[in-house]
């Protein structure tokens, strides 16, 4: 079963590192500095057909240029989007961005990353991916 990964952080190298790891395990991985050049931040609601969904996860920093990850996860719900494991990842979280980011159910992140707690969450989510779920063809849909 092909799996898919969407990471969002304006750092370079932390994009890098968890495309790599993503694609060691199998996924197809878009990488994105911030929401503004993912194919999901322009659409106006999900562009994903019923039973279908945009990836099995999805990975946003907390703060990027003119971004909060948590305000585009709620952005993300709220256009109806069907992907429920969300992960944040933050050098550090206030309470009221875990308070935020827990209310969606998002994973949480620190910085520097640990790869081992990321590896398990992602186990976790993998052991929860149905076996006939569909992904969204996001080439197909351009």
């Amino acid at each position: 079963m092909r799996r898919r990964a969407v990471i969002f952080d304006d750092n370079e190298l932390i994009r890098r590192m968890l495309w790599y790891f993503f694609d060691r395990r199998g996924y197809e991985v878009f990488t994105f500095p911030e929401p503004g050049p993912c194919p999901l931040h322009v659409a106006r609601q999900c562009p994903c057909p019923e039973g279908a969904s945009c990836a099995d996860l999805i990975i946003s920093d907390v703060n990027m240029m003119g971004t909060n990850g948590i305000d585009y996860i709620e952005t993300l719900i709220g256009k109806g989007c069907k992907q429920r494991h969300f992960a944040l990842i933050s050098g550090s979280f206030s309470e009221t961005d875990s308070a935020r980011a827990l209310k969606f159910g998002c994973a949480l992140f620190t910085k520097p990353l640990d790869m081992e707690a990321i590896q398990k969450w992602v186990e976790f989510v993998e052991q929860r991916i149905a076996p006939g779920r569909v992904l969204y063809d996001w080439i197909e849909a351009d």
